[in-house]
């Protein structure tokens, strides 16, 4: 026998199984950091890599890779001869983020007017109505993922994907306050009326309204989170179902 492949048959390459496993990994911890509720005053934010590789039943090597990306986000900070440890954002970097977002949302809802369907639109309305006639007994949790599917709905709308990529790029690193932010007392109420109207001017096709709309429901965030930071940070498991 001989190695060389026949004229036409499938030829292969060897598989590199720690790159493909950390490809996998990646994600896995990479979502598990972003469930966490990590500016809670009882947050564990160390990560035990031999913990992780039991708990997942492989290798600590490509659980190091993983780690090493998740650090080049501002997921993690590893610091040597201590450990690996998940990265809360501070108050400034929080606020400079929801500012970036809001400019970017802002010109994807200005986009939307221009290039999205009536059907497509219509997808925002599907979002948004769901706790629109009965907004005070929305679950936290339940609506916080709702409201990040709107928002997110509004920069794929847009068209333009550099725009929406570098949006959710941001946005990865705010659900942990976004979270938060919802336990404020009547916030989803709140919520529901800004979105609704965002949804109105879109469908009325105006640009310039609906840009000033979502900008204005964002950095209604914004303020919030300025003006209760040391709360959200606060443990609020009394809060949590």
């Amino acid at each position: 026998m001989h190695n060389k492949s026949q004229p036409g048959s499938l030829k292969l390459r060897p598989v590199e199984a720690n790159y493909s496993l950390k490809d996998h990994i990646y994600p896995v911890l990479k979502a598990a950091i972003m469930d966490m509720d990590i500016y809670s005053a009882h947050a564990n934010l160390r990560l035990d890599e031999r913990q992780l590789a039991e708990q997942l039943q492989i290798s600590r090597t490509p659980i190091r890779e993983a780690l090493a990306q998740l650090e080049r986000e501002g997921f993690v900070e590893i610091r040597p001869r201590k450990g690996v440890y998940v990265r809360p954002k501070t108050l400034p970097e929080v606020l400079e983020i929801v500012v970036v977002w809001a400019a970017l949302e802002s010109m994807a809802a200005r986009l939307v007017t221009q290039v999205a369907s009536d059907k497509e639109i219509a997808t925002l309305r599907k979002l948004g109505i769901k706790h629109s006639t009965d907004s005070k007994r929305a679950e936290i949790e339940e609506y916080s993922e709702a409201n990040i599917l709107f928002h997110q709905k509004i920069l794929e709308l847009s068209r333009c994907t550099l725009l929406s990529e570098t949006a959710d790029r941001l946005l990865q690193h705010m659900h942990a306050v976004r979270r938060r932010a919802m336990h404020e007392k009547d916030r989803v109420t709140r919520s529901v009326v800004d979105h609704m109207a965002i949804i109105e001017a879109i469908e009325n096709r105006e640009p310039e309204l609906a840009a000033m709309l979502v900008r204005d429901h964002t950095m209604k965030l914004h303020d919030h989170i300025k003006n209760t930071w040391q709360e959200l940070q606060a443990d609020n498991t009394s809060e949590s179902r």
